[in-house]
């Protein structure tokens, strides 16, 4: 892999997580998180700085992203709906190596709301993952399920899930984790239908207008001890 690549180490959680959506609770003290520094398209004017953080364990991959956030708004509440048009977290893995499996995009907005798909590249060969799998994600939301109209203040928020590798396996091979295993990712923030739209990345997307969907520019998360 191309040492350009940002990398993030996965650490092993000591116990089973409960989605919550707090950030400061003791399971995720310890844990590293990665930030979102780059992003698409023209400079924005509103930069929410965001942050995520992940766990891993035999059943489950454990993710919570906090944002702190100043214009959110939050309107669709059907799953599978255009959460992007919210203030939107967003995760795109491909649970292995071979990015030609194609990948993962779940996409969260701050009410909890959720997106959750396969597709082998933007529009291809795309699978919406059963509701019953979106529930299994349990996720967690620290704002309300509607935040409409937009919140025009400070405001910081989370969400938090865990991803059950059962869940994955029918849809793309799944390399399960443990030490010394590499998935490929990105890690997004966006807010397309807000006062001030904004499409922030982790790893650099060094394509001409905003598309989240390059899995060629994926980083890697590497899974440690």
């Amino acid at each position: 892999m191309s040492d350009q690549l940002p990398k993030y180490t996965v650490l092993r959680a000591r116990e089973r997580i409960e989605p919550d959506a707090r950030w400061e609770k003791q399971a995720w003290d310890r844990v590293p998180s990665l930030t979102l520094s780059h992003w698409m398209g023209e400079l924005p004017a509103h930069r929410p700085d965001t942050y995520a953080k992940l766990l891993y364990d035999e059943t489950f991959l454990y993710v919570i992203f906090r944002v702190e956030d100043t214009y959110v708004r939050c309107a669709v509440t059907d799953y599978q709906g255009p959460v992007c048009t919210d203030s939107c977290a967003e995760f795109f893995f491909t649970p292995g190596t071979n990015l030609e499996d194609g990948y993962f995009n779940l996409e969260t907005n701050c009410g909890g709301t959720i997106l959750f798909m396969h597709q082998l590249a933007r529009d291809m060969h795309c699978f919406a993952m059963a509701a019953e799998l979106g529930r299994a994600l349990a996720v967690a939301h620290s704002m309300p399920r509607l935040v409409d109209p937009e919140i025009a203040k400070p405001t910081t928020w989370c969400v938090e899930y865990r991803i059950p590798y059962a869940a994955l396996a029918p849809y793309a091979p799944v390399t399960r984790p443990a030490p010394g295993v590499l998935w490929r990712a990105n890690f997004y923030k966006c807010g397309d239908s807000t006062s001030h739209p904004h499409w922030l990345t982790w790893a650099k997307v060094d394509w001409p207008k905003p598309d989240f969907h390059r899995k060629e520019f994926f980083g890697e998360l590497w899974f440690g001890e």
